[in-house]
């Protein structure tokens, strides 16, 4: 009997070594910054500009092609204009202390805080802290994550409220009577993240 629990014993001591806890682990995907994308869109009364933001780093956490976790930083000091005339200097204001104040808070982040999948194609509910001149709010938005020829691809939409992140230039909930001079309070950022290992 002692040598049949012996046996059982090794065993399972066996079965424990051979385990690999790390395969459980998420695999991190790095964003390639040169196929990635930030785009932004900003609206007022009299119509709506948009450009790009630069990122600086970024990756997407699968566990089984899985989306677990994301995070990715944007060079905000570098944010283009490209919508038309008055680019650069639209591209002065928005660098400047009434909007990001770039040379104070030269990036902005997002990590995810919670991913929960919607359905078995890659759509999931993402909470995450975003940080906007040293500022964080936590969001939520929905993204779409797949995985093709050993490659992770997200997308998703994001509405941020500038005033969360002290950013009042002319907006209505500040400055009554505006009129046509009026800039909503709210954007968009059109996020395209590609990443391998």
């Amino acid at each position: 009997m002692k040598h049949l629990t012996f046996l059982l014993l090794c065993a399972a001591f066996m079965g424990l070594a051979f385990t690999n806890p790390a395969s459980n682990a998420p695999v991190v995907y790095k964003v390639d910054i040169s196929a990635s994308s930030v785009k932004w869109t900003a609206a007022k009364v009299t119509g709506k500009h948009f450009g790009k933001v630069p990122i600086k780093m970024g990756s997407l956490e699968l566990n089984k092609n899985k989306l677990v976790g994301a995070s990715f930083e944007v060079n905000m000091a570098a944010l283009t204009v490209e919508d038309g005339g008055g680019n650069e200097r639209l591209r002065g204001h928005l660098t400047a202390d009434d909007f990001f104040a770039t040379e104070k808070h030269p990036s902005a982040s997002f990590k995810a805080t919670k991913v929960t999948p919607k359905d078995k194609v890659g759509n999931y509910t993402v909470v995450g802290d975003m940080t906007i001149k040293n500022i964080t709010k936590s969001i939520t938005f929905d993204a779409n994550v797949v995985m093709a020829a050993g490659k992770a691809t997200g997308k998703a939409t994001i509405k941020l409220d500038r005033t969360d992140y002290d950013i009042k230039f002319r907006s209505g909930k500040f400055f009554p009577d505006l009129g046509d001079k009026l800039i909503y309070d709210e954007f968009e950022l059109e996020v395209n993240l590609v990443a391998g290992k």
